[in-house]
């Protein structure tokens, strides 16, 4: 049997980032991103003959904004159903009961499993038994597959779940569980969502894995997205294969620029990390951020933000690859020979700390996010209420305090 499972599509969530882009092609891309991602999901299914699709929730980003994000959804499980393929499906935190507030009705090919308790759908001329139970909050923080049945004698098993298994970071713990408590149903694929990023829980004879999401959203969203094609043969564990649908690629660029003596080493060092990004991208258009650190005689240079950004853009621009923020924290090895040890270590151990709990900067952040904030982020420059956005801030004001220190400047 061969399934295809996806999840966290979040169709027609904003992408975040795209106003430093401007308004380019690739901006307007980026926009259609997650439908165009459903596609390609859809293009997988076909072309790879599945049996099913499986989708484990987040299917949306919340409430729609109108019905032409659910009218998309429909139509492409039309194009299944047109194949004759069913549709499996359960809600997440982001599409719960709760807070869907329009619905339309879906083609007879998908099935969506309650939300008061699990549920089990069988398909005969499959041998196949799926089993799931979507959310009816947004916040559930119940083990739920301890209520999930045992598996059926006889058919090939899968579950469907929306959960943070283990935990995970930068992911609420919702309906969080175990390794052995999902493997101690029997069944032979669990397909779980939630968490963006792809991941195999369970690797035994019982196989347990994160597609993660379709397409990446943010800047920390990088690398490959897409979902996972599931063989199941019935002579071992289940064979599964992370298969790229989506259409922009997200990529973090970090370059150690320690024992470059000049600007033209360092772009030699970002061209060669940019053409690595730009070759396991494909086709697909690569969003970069990059961040420079270590310890070079061209750190003054680099100082220069304006020219830096022009500079690395002439590099980027000859491969094809949009540079999304340019961070450079770089020190002079010339300088801060008299600065006190204890006190250079200090300072990065609290950076790190304060980097790591971005809420705590909340106190400071919120008199300034409401005088300013809107304005910030309508010029696109900083969204003061992005964790992320605040954990920068930490990185870029301890580097420059450093380099304060170094320069006598204190």
């Amino acid at each position: 049997m061969r399934l295809v499972h996806a999840a966290d599509i979040h169709l027609d969530s904003p992408l975040r980032g795209l106003t430093r882009l401007g308004d380019s092609d690739l901006a307007h891309l980026l926009r259609q991103a997650t439908r165009r991602a459903l596609a390609n999901l859809v293009d997988l299914t076909l072309a790879r003959r599945a049996d099913a699709l499986l989708l484990a929730g987040d299917i949306y980003d919340g409430t729609w904004r109108d019905y032409a994000t659910g009218r998309f959804f429909v139509e492409q499980m039309g194009r299944l159903r047109d194949a004759g393929v069913p549709v499996f499906m359960i809600s997440g935190n982001h599409d719960a009961e709760s807070e869907i507030t329009r619905t339309l009705t879906l083609p007879p090919n998908v099935t969506v499993f309650p939300s008061d308790e699990p549920g089990t759908h069988e398909v005969a001329d499959l041998g196949l038994a799926v089993h799931g139970q979507s959310y009816p909050t947004v916040a559930v923080h119940d083990n739920l597959v301890r209520r999930y049945p045992d598996a059926r004698p006889g058919l090939v098993n899968v579950g469907l779940l929306h959960t943070a298994a283990d935990g995970a970071e930068g992911h609420d713990n919702y309906a969080p569980c175990s390794a052995d408590d999902l493997t101690s149903t029997g069944y032979d694929y669990f397909a779980l969502g939630h968490v963006h990023t792809h991941r195999v829980v369970a690797a035994g004879e019982h196989v347990a894995a994160f597609s993660g999401n379709l397409q990446g959203r943010t800047p920390r969203e990088t690398g490959p997205k897409g979902a996972l094609v599931v063989e199941i043969t019935g002579d071992g564990p289940a064979q599964v294969e992370h298969v790229p649908c989506d259409v922009a690629r997200w990529e973090r660029i970090a370059v150690d620029v320690t024992g470059s003596d000049s600007l033209d080493d360092v772009l030699a060092l970002l061209g060669r990390e940019l053409r690595t990004a730009r070759a396991s991208a494909g086709d697909r258009p690569v969003v970069a951020r990059v961040v420079l650190t270590g310890t070079s005689r061209a750190a003054a240079e680099l100082a220069d933000a304006e020219r830096l950004r022009e500079e690395l853009r002439t590099v980027a621009d000859g491969m094809q690859v949009c540079l999304e923020k340019i961070a450079a924290r770089v020190a002079d090895p010339a300088s801060g020979g008299g600065v006190d040890p204890e006190l250079v270590a200090a300072v990065r151990a609290a950076t790190e700390a304060l980097g790591a709990r971005p809420d705590q900067l909340t106190p400071w952040i919120t008199p300034l996010d409401r005088e300013v904030g809107r304005l910030l982020r309508g010029a696109g420059l900083l969204d003061l209420g992005d964790p992320g956005t605040r954990a920068d801030l930490v990185q870029r004001a301890g580097a420059g305090l450093l380099a304060r220190l170094a320069g006598g400047d204190a």
